[in-house]
């Protein structure tokens, strides 16, 4: 680098020993010397300049620091140098650290999540040969002497004209307790207490009864589950009409993600929908559908006015 600027140098004094000549010369005979030099002073020094630096050799040790390893020659290799990074209008705040953040709170709220699954297990109870005519609030009423419960839920099996159901306590003693009424007659058939192996899942508060109309119409509604696809709104209101009695509202809804649908069917009469828990392991299509009592009323759908 010293010899850069030595040749630096001395191109700066000749320019100014040139500039000095020229413009004597300027002076003696200022016509001749605009015939015979049209450039300018600044364009002279500037290609000056690149003459002299266009017969610089770039591999003079000059240019090479004395931490230069000759017997190691790609320590200068164009890859080996880093690329520096474009800096944006963000760079003058400071930067989160977002993504460790998010994993460390989602693996927390996994392991609270299968905690809490887990607890909820524990305080559950599989309750199975439940007679087709005992209701929800008979069979909570039934483990009612051993601890409060908080969740109950009837389903409907396909294979036995029975139903099961699961029953949750507040607390794990509660759960033990029941596992002692395993034999006792509810309706016409003594039922089976055993512990749960799945927790109950929580119905979206949303859909539960909003009002004493809303618990009415719950009465008159079933709630059935593996209907085939193929199967349409029609052949379903069909079935139940043909078996069960007049059918007001029938809700039919299905996904891209499972293969069969469900529906909540509300009829005209309760003791149609006792009847419908009859009909769960009846086929309808090529497919045993599973009826259950229904949790939530089938709202009538919210007509939206037209934008004119």
């Amino acid at each position: 680098m010293a010899a850069v600027v030595e040749i630096a140098s001395e191109a700066a004094v000749a320019a100014k020993s040139n500039s000095n000549t020229t413009t004597n010369k300027n002076d003696n005979n200022n016509n001749l010397d605009s015939e015979r030099n049209p450039k300018s002073e600044s364009e002279f020094t500037v290609q000056k300049l690149v003459d002299m630096f266009t017969k610089l050799n770039p591999l003079a040790k000059e240019f090479f620091p004395s931490s230069y390893n000759k017997n190691n020659p790609k320590q200068f290799h164009i890859n080996n140098f880093p690329v520096p990074n474009k800096q944006s209008a963000n760079d003058n705040f400071p930067k989160r650290r977002r993504n460790d953040f998010n994993q460390g709170r989602r693996r927390l709220n996994g392991r609270a999540y299968r905690a809490q699954r887990e607890d909820s297990i524990r305080r559950t109870v599989y309750v199975s040969d439940i007679d087709q005519h005992v209701t929800e609030e008979q069979l909570a009423g039934l483990f009612s002497g051993c601890g409060q419960v908080v969740d109950c839920r009837i389903c409907g099996d396909p294979r036995s004209v029975l139903r099961f159901a699961f029953v949750e306590f507040a607390v794990e003693q509660g759960a033990r307790a029941a596992l002692n009424l395993g034999g006792t007659m509810l309706g016409y058939y003594p039922v089976r207490v055993l512990p749960s192996k799945t927790a109950i899942l929580p119905v979206n508060p949303t859909f539960l009864p909003q009002s004493e109309d809303e618990r009415e119409m719950c009465t008159r509604t079933v709630y059935c589950t593996n209907i085939e696809k193929k199967v349409s709104q029609a052949e379903v209101k069909n079935f139940f009409e043909s078996i069960c009695g007049e059918v007001t509202r029938l809700r039919l809804l299905g996904d891209h993600v499972h293969s069969t649908r469900i529906a909540f069917v509300e009829f005209a009469m309760a003791e149609s929908a006792i009847v419908a828990l009859n009909c769960s392991g009846m086929v309808l299509g090529s497919q045993p559908v599973r009826v259950s009592p229904s949790k939530t009323p089938v709202r009538p759908r919210v007509t939206r006015l037209a934008l004119h």
